[in-house]
């Protein structure tokens, strides 16, 4: 048992490593932006994440094991974001300016949150992964599509746009319902899926109004809260 969670936890953070280096690699290169990379690491390191938690075995212990992995990245974050730690790749990628102390911000929220719905919520409920999908894909989009292909913005908030808002909800909407139907199809989670989808309408919906309020960079916190307590409320 031990021996297999082990061997979950190395592929899980070795996964995650190389998706972390290669875009910071991508960036200091110019092969990716910096302007997105934040980004796209923000969307695909939680669906790899997630993905790998099929590796882990039953045991109550799984979840703290596999923890660790956004663990060691938050960390990391907290050490560049003081000045202890010179990662010029992540800073690049991780930060909109440059700024070593974004880090302190935006990532290690973003790193906050998915330690802590990891272990309330692991492969009990599709509420955390939604929560965690609707972070990634949604708010990760919106960003992008947002100062790509926003032209009109929200009567209610002059920094968030209308494509920003669509590219939200169908980012978060497409990412969940792929997550969650990978993990119910590998028998990880029980659902009845064509419920589940029209229920999870509703919660990257509101996911998607509370990202238009939210400033920047709380967002990583105010997103995921607002999919879990609709979920919840939803019985999703």
């Amino acid at each position: 048992m031990l021996h297999n969670n082990l061997l979950a936890f190395i592929i899980t953070l070795a996964l995650s490593v190389i998706w972390l280096r290669f875009v910071g690699y991508a960036t200091v290169k110019h092969w990716i932006p910096s302007t997105i990379s934040r980004k796209v690491i923000h969307i695909g390191t939680g669906p790899l994440f997630v993905a790998c938690w099929v590796l882990f075995d039953a045991s109550v212990y799984s979840r703290y094991i596999a923890a660790i992995v956004p663990l060691i990245s938050t960390v990391q974050f907290f050490l560049a974001g003081i000045g202890k730690l010179k990662d010029r790749g992540s800073i690049e990628s991780m930060s909109r300016s440059g700024d070593y102390r974004e880090l302190l911000r935006g990532p290690f929220l973003y790193g906050i949150a998915f330690i802590l719905i990891t272990l309330v919520f692991w492969l009990n409920s599709p509420v955390g992964v939604v929560a965690l999908m609707t972070l990634c894909g949604g708010d990760g989009l919106a960003d992008i599509f947002g100062k790509k292909c926003g032209r009109k913005v929200l009567p209610w908030s002059a920094k968030k746009t209308w494509a920003g808002s669509l590219a939200m909800f169908a980012g978060g909407y497409g990412l969940s319902a792929l997550i969650v139907g990978f993990l119910a199809l590998t028998g990880n989670l029980s659902i009845n899926f064509t419920i589940f989808l029209a229920k999870l309408a509703g919660v990257v919906l509101v996911s998607t109004i509370v990202e238009s309020v939210s400033r920047s960079d709380v967002d990583n916190i105010t997103v995921p809260v607002a999919a879990i307590v609709t979920g919840l409320l939803l019985n999703i």
